[in-house]
């Protein structure tokens, strides 16, 4: 693919005041990445970008090399730097040891629930159900994301959400891949409400169960995802 012009940049937003030049551009590199905004295979130019957040060159390529590092970016000197397809390798790893930190979560507050995690939990829901409402596709996937990291909060272990995200690149791009399937999102919101009535409610089987069935829907598409799109991987 060729280098984008800059109305295909136009998700990528000017910074604000109160972060770091390279921190801003990381993060919305990463996002326009994760989002596939950016897809598989394009030339990206750390000009066009800069341009478009309204920052120097220099923050750019520090988010570049750190992009690179994650997996995301493939730089190959003298040459063009491209957005990586996605790694299914990786993507099963990353499934691996997100299923299984929580699952250890989910039991943990399942034992002990508290009004206060059911206030948060069904809070998060009632987010998801709007934005289902409204269509949103990114912010969809934002309230997922946001549920999770409740119960990694309530479990008092966000580092771990910290690690699991930075593990789950390539996992992160295949789950929006498959968000716009018919019926993914009605999917992913029952499973967020089972699981959460069964973590309020005491039950940690019941709360496994509906963490395994949740955490492995896209995987279970992963042949028909991958022959929809055959160019990303």
């Amino acid at each position: 693919m060729d280098v984008p012009p800059a109305d295909d940049l136009a998700v990528l937003a000017p910074m604000g005041r109160r972060r770091s030049a390279a921190e801003h551009a990381y993060e919305t590199l990463r996002e326009a990445l994760i989002s596939l905004a950016l897809p598989p295979g394009t030339v990206v130019s750390r000009a066009a970008i800069a341009m478009r957040l309204g920052v120097s060159q220099t923050p750019v390529r520090e988010a570049l090399i750190r992009l690179q590092e994650d997996g995301l970016i493939a730089v190959v000197p003298h040459s063009a730097t491209r957005v990586t397809k996605i790694d299914l390798a990786s993507a099963r790893e990353a499934s691996f040891l997100r299923l299984s930190v929580e699952l250890e979560i989910v039991r943990r507050l399942a034992a002990a629930p508290d009004a206060r995690l059911a206030a948060s939990l069904r809070a998060e829901l009632a987010r998801m159900r709007e934005w289902r409402a409204r269509g949103d596709q990114a912010e969809i996937a934002a309230a997922d994301e946001a549920f999770h990291t409740a119960l990694y909060a309530a479990a008092e272990v966000p580092g771990l959400r910290d690690l699991v995200r930075s593990r789950s690149v390539h996992l992160d791009r295949l789950r929006r891949l498959h968000l716009p399937s018919p019926g993914k999102v009605d999917a992913i919101l029952s499973d967020h409400e089972a699981l959460a009535e069964a973590i309020i409610g005491g039950d940690a089987d019941g709360a496994e169960r509906h963490l395994r069935r949740h955490l492995s829907g896209t995987f279970a598409m992963v042949e028909a995802i991958r022959a929809a799109s055959p160019d990303f991987f």
